[in-house]
C-alpha cells in the first residue's frame, strides 16, 4: 500500500486538458441525457443524478463508495460490501453504476447497508456536486472503469481511493495508452491497486501504476443471488430443471439440441442476455419439436420441455431450481458469463471453450470445479454427473474467502488514514 501524493500538488498538463474539454462540453449535458432518454437508455425517474443531483439522503457515520460501471461489476461488488460490513457494521456503503440496467438488478439483489445512485457525469459541476453531497470516506473503483475527472476530484478533496477487481486486457491497454498521461495521472491518486490477474497488473504497470498486488476476482465471494419463493415453490414440481443462462444464440443451440434428447427427463430454461430475443427462441424450440412457454405469460398446467425466462433480475431463481447451467457466451465471441453466481447456489456448471472474458475463473475451476463440453452429448454427460463438480467448486469458491477478507482490511485501513 503507497501514501497518495499531495491532494494540492499541480495538475498535470493531460489532466488539465481533460478537465477544460469536459468543461466546454458541460452546458450540453442536460441536451445529451435527455435525448438518450428518449432512446430508453437512461432511467427516466432518476437520470437526474448523472448531473450530481442525488435522488436519497446521505446516511450519518463513515460512508464508503464504490463503483461499477454494469451489472456483472455491480452484482460482484456486493462480496465486498458483505466483508467490510462484516468487519465495520458502522461502514454505508454508496455503490455507483453507469448503467440503466445495473439499478434494476441492484434493486433485485439488495444488500444491507448499501444504496445505489448513478455515477455522475465526469464534468467539473457534476462530479463536483456529487462530492460535496456524499463526502465519501472512500472511493473504490472495480475493474476498468476509471473517470480521471472525478478520480483527480476526490483526491484534491483528501479522499483515498483504491482500484480493485482490476482487468485490463493487451486490447484494452492499447487504447488507454493513446491518452497513457492522462491514465497516469488518474492512477497517481490510488492509493491501492489490486488486480484480477498478473497480466492486469503489468498492463497497469505499463499505463504508470506504481504498485498493483494481485489476489483474484472478487466474483468468488459475491452473496447469493436474490431468491424467489414463492415461484420456486410453484415451479419446483416440474423439476428437475437445468439452465442456459445468460445465454446467446450459439449455446442456445447446444442447448436445445440437448434437450431434444432429455426430453420428458428434464426442463430445460432459458435465461437470455437480451430479453428481445425471447421470440425468436420460442419460435426455434417450436420448430425443433420442443413445447415451449415465456416465463411472464404463465405456465401451461400441462409440462412443458422449455421454459424461457423473459424477466430480467430472476436468475437467482433458476440457479436454486436447477442442478446444472450450461453458462451462455461461451460457445461464441462474447467469450463468457460469470459463472460463479450459479456456484453460489449450488449449481454445477457446464461451459464452452471460449471463456477469455473469465479466463481466471474457468481456470481456477478447472480442476474438477466445472466441465468443459463441446458437443450436445458432452452436455448430456456432464448433466449425468454434477454431484462432484459442485462439490469441488464450492470448495474452490471457500478457499477465496479468505483472500478477499485479506483485501477488505486492506481497504479499511484506508479509512482510518
Amino acid at each position: 500500500m503507497r501514501t497518495v501524493a499531495d491532494p494540492h500538488r499541480t495538475m498535470p498538463r493531460a489532466m488539465r486538458f481533460y478537465r477544460t474539454s469536459t468543461r466546454l462540453i458541460e452546458p450540453f449535458a442536460p441536451r445529451i441525457l435527455r435525448s438518450r432518454l428518449a432512446k430508453g437508455k437512461e432511467d427516466p425517474d432518476r437520470w437526474h443524478e448523472k448531473l450530481g443531483q442525488p435522488s436519497t439522503g446521505r446516511p450519518n457515520g463513515p460512508l464508503v463508495w464504490m463503483h461499477g460501471v454494469g451489472v456483472g461489476e455491480v452484482l460482484a461488488l456486493r462480496g465486498l460490501v458483505s466483508l467490510m460490513r462484516s468487519a465495520r457494521p458502522d461502514l454505508n456503503v454508496l455503490i455507483t453504476s453507469s448503467a440503466a440496467s445495473s439499478a434494476t438488478a441492484f434493486a433485485n439483489n439488495p444488500i444491507e447497508g448499501t444504496i445505489h445512485q448513478f455515477l455522475p457525469l465526469d464534468t467539473p459541476k457534476a462530479s463536483g456536486a456529487f462530492l460535496d453531497y456524499w463526502q465519501p470516506n472512500l472511493g473504490i473503483w472495480a475493474e476498468q472503469d476509471l473517470w480521471p475527472g472525478i478520480v483527480w476530484d476526490a483526491a484534491a478533496r483528501g479522499i483515498p481511493q483504491a482500484m480493485v477487481n482490476a482487468r485490463l486486457n493487451g486490447a484494452a491497454l492499447a487504447k488507454r495508452q493513446r491518452a497513457h498521461k492522462l491514465y497516469k495521472a488518474a492512477l497517481d491518486c490510488m492509493s491501492l491497486i489490486d488486480a484480477q490477474e498478473d497480466d492486469t497488473a503489468q498492463n497497469l504497470k505499463a499505463l504508470g501504476a506504481a504498485e498493483v498486488s494481485v489476489s483474484g476476482s472478487l466474483k468468488p465471494v459475491a452473496p447469493p443471488l436474490a431468491d424467489w419463493p414463492e415461484a420456486r415453490a410453484q415451479l419446483a414440481p416440474r423439476g428437475p430443471f437445468w439452465v442456459n443462462a445468460p445465454s446467446h444464440p450459439a449455446d442456445e443451440a447446444l442447448a436445445i439440441a440437448a434437450q431434444k434428447q432429455l426430453k420428458g427427463q428434464r426442463t430445460l430454461v432459458i435465461a437470455p442476455r437480451l430479453l428481445g430475443r425471447v421470440d425468436d427462441i420460442l419460435t426455434t424450440c417450436r420448430a425443433e419439436g420442443l413445447t415451449a412457454a415465456r416465463w411472464s405469460d404463465g405456465l401451461p398446467d400441462t409440462a412443458v420441455d422449455v421454459i424461457v425466462a423473459d424477466t430480467f433480475g430472476q436468475l437467482g431463481l433458476w440457479y436454486r431450481l436447477a442442478d446444472a447451467a450450461l453458462i451462455g457466451g461461451t460457445f461464441s465471441d462474447i467469450e463468457g458469463h460469470n459463472p460463479w453466481e450459479a456456484i453460489a447456489l449450488g449449481c454445477a456448471v457446464i461451459h464452452g471453450p471460449r471463456t477469455a472474458n473469465f479466463a481466471n475463473d474457468y481456470a481456477a475451476l478447472s480442476d474438477g470445479g466445472a466441465t468443459l463440453a463441446t458437443s450436445a452429448q458432452e452436455i448430456i454427460a456432464a448433466l449425468a454427473d454434477t454431484t462432484r463438480t459442485r462439490a469441488k467448486a464450492e470448495a474452490t469458491r471457500s478457499a477465496e474467502f479468505d483472500r478477499k477478507a485479506a483485501l477488505a482490511a486492506r481497504l479499511l485501513e484506508l479509512i482510518d488514514g
